[in-house]
């Protein structure tokens, strides 16, 4: 089991057995800050506890169709939790919205962005953004440089990371002077400079969540995937930056304990 799971899994959970009271969820880096509350406050209300496992959204659906044991999935995007269900890794049925993120221009430094002047500048060496390939924060990057123009003439300063996780790291380390992330990985840090790319500039972020098929009969995850849908998850994920739809019954079992 080891080999599917990333670094960020606790290791001292390996050896113990997965019990019902339990639920093993698959998160998408960007929303690392927000998915660690809401965990909390479902553990509080439920009593079950929830194992968190962070990854860019196309590494963890890899490792989902390689038999990672994962019983819910949040994605960044709205592609992989659908193909979860079209592929017969996910309950049909359970597939939802529970955020559409927004896309953040940061650097540590409070006086590099000026706006989207600073990319048609272009007065650095190096711009942070996760592989669009597997992150969907990527790609709303390479969305956003090219709707501005800017792709071509930035393209040899970009430094891509394995998640958006890793991209934010880039930028805190000095690796990169500035670079594309999440708003909810910075809504609560102090300093540096920032521009909110206007969504007019990329196709929106819509991160949905899927119930697993290997989670259908615990249930802690069909709990936890009811929660996740609940006013009391929907302040936390609204509190980090996420914008919420109006969320309506998922078709899951009518066994589900209620909360």
């Amino acid at each position: 089991m080891r080999r599917f799971l990333p670094a960020l899994f606790c290791l001292t959970l390996l050896a113990a057995p997965v019990r019902a009271d339990t639920v093993m969820v698959a998160v998408a880096a960007n929303f690392a800050d927000t998915a660690h509350e809401v965990a909390k406050a479902f553990a509080a209300r439920s009593g079950h506890q929830v194992i968190l496992s962070f990854g860019a959204t196309g590494q963890l659906y890899t490792q989902i169709t390689q038999g990672a044991p994962f019983e819910v999935f949040l994605a960044a995007d709205d592609k992989r939790p659908k193909r979860a269900v079209d592929e017969g890794y996910g309950v049909e049925g359970s597939v939802f919205t529970y955020a559409i993120g927004q896309l953040m221009l940061y650097s540590a430094d409070e006086d590099l962005i000026r706006g989207k002047e600073t990319l048609i500048d272009g007065d650095f060496e190096k711009i942070a953004i996760a592989n669009p390939e597997a992150a969907p924060y990527g790609e709303a990057a390479v969305e956003a440089m090219t709707a501005l123009g800017v792709y071509d003439s930035l393209k040899a300063k970009i430094v891509q990371g394995q998640s958006i996780a890793q991209t934010l790291q880039f930028i805190k380390s000095g690796n990169a002077e500035l670079g594309f992330v999440a708003l909810g990985q910075v809504i609560k840090m102090q300093g540096g400079s920032r521009w909110m790319v206007p969504q007019e500039f990329y196709r929106p972020i819509r991160q949905d969540a899927v119930l697993l098929e290997t989670g259908k009969d615990n249930p802690a995850a069909t709990e936890f995937i009811r929660f996740l849908q609940g006013d009391e998850a929907g302040a936390i994920i609204k509190h980090y930056g996420y914008a919420r739809e109006q969320q309506s019954s998922s078709n899951l079992d009518g066994n589900v304990k209620p909360l």
